[in-house]
């Protein structure tokens, strides 16, 4: 449930990131955040939003494209060029604080009843570690969750190494949540099929498999050697991880490459959550591959509907103990709820 909270605001969050492709400055910015609150219960196609993010993801690539040119020649509008990029980063990120702050009078509203997820504007990772331990230590809340690329760029990337060291110093998670693949990927591997079938790039396959690819990074990148406390939540019951756990980790044995248990690192630094994946055979799998300590009963609302949720608890092939751990006490546990 506390998944479903914060993505109440979703959207907006996605566009701390995307709207800082606006060429023209903050006005984009400032116009989207005020056009997304006052529509934000209007209905909205799949394929309109596809093109809005991805069109606004070019953007950016076009701003800091824009940017890498003039800072090798030195033209002479390098300083303000420069300006612009840090005034967009700071837009985003007093955007997120504003975010943040709307959330968690919310949850004061029924502090008994919700608890919350922060949104960070990756862009500035300094910036967003320091909102992490701002909501964490004045708001409660329970760690941070974030959506996919940051300017095309997967959070392994050390420069993104601030916000998981604060989020172990806090002894929060970060909850990876899926977003759109790379425009590059989308052209590659979607495009053919995305008229007639929209969600590809979304549920269906395109968000599993950016934010499985993304875990492994962070596996590989040596994140979890840097910060041994660091915990990470993934929904979908683990982006297919677990059930792919035996061939990746074997795989990655295999001689001339690094020393490396992946099922190791992943076993211990990993949480996954049901959410939109009410499956036995699939929880049962990730049961036997990560314990029953590392699962975590969600929702998918308003993506999938809730009663088919509830309706599967019914059919859970586990103990009371075990169901007990799944639906309430893992929770508890991880997010001192």
């Amino acid at each position: 449930m506390v998944k479903r909270l914060f993505n109440h605001r979703r959207k907006g969050t996605l566009f701390l990131r995307d709207a800082l492709g606006q060429v023209k400055g903050l006005r984009f910015l400032k116009n989207y955040s005020s056009q997304n609150e006052s529509s934000a219960h209007k209905a909205e196609s799949a394929p309109q939003r596809v093109d809005a993010q991805k069109e606004a993801h070019e953007r950016l690539q076009e701003v800091i494209a824009t940017f890498e040119e003039r800072t090798a020649c030195m033209e002479p509008d390098f300083v303000e060029l420069g300006q612009s990029l840090r005034s967009l980063y700071e837009a985003a990120t007093g955007l997120a604080k504003k975010v943040n702050d709307r959330l968690a009078a919310f949850v004061k509203t029924k502090p008994d009843r919700f608890a919350a997820f922060g949104a960070l504007a990756t862009c500035n990772p300094a910036a967003s570690a320091n909102e992490l331990e701002r909501i964490v230590t004045r708001h409660g809340f329970k760690g941070a969750m974030i959506h996919g690329l940051t300017s095309g760029q997967f959070l392994d990337d050390k420069k993104f190494w601030p916000i998981f060291e604060r989020a172990e110093k806090l002894d929060v998670p970060i909850y990876l949540h899926p977003s759109l693949p790379h425009p590059a990927v989308m052209d590659a591997y979607y495009k053919d099929y995305l008229k007639d079938f929209p969600m590809v790039i979304r549920a269906a396959w395109g968000f599993t498999v950016e934010t499985a690819t993304l875990a492994i990074r962070l596996v590989l990148s040596g994140a979890f050697d840097a910060h041994p406390r660091l915990k990470i939540v993934l929904g979908h019951l683990g982006e297919t991880l677990p059930f792919l756990l035996w061939r990746i980790d074997q795989a990655l044995s295999r001689p001339g490459g690094k020393t490396l248990s992946f099922r190791e690192v992943f076993c211990e630094h990993f949480y996954i959550t049901t959410s939109g994946n009410f499956s036995n055979p699939a929880l049962l799998c990730c049961v036997m591959e990560m314990g029953i300590d590392r699962i975590l009963f969600a929702v998918d609302y308003p993506f999938v509907a809730n009663a088919p949720a509830v309706q599967w608890i019914d059919t859970i092939p586990l103990c009371d103990e075990d169901k007990i751990k799944l639906l309430s006490g893992n929770a508890k546990r991880l997010f001192r709820l």
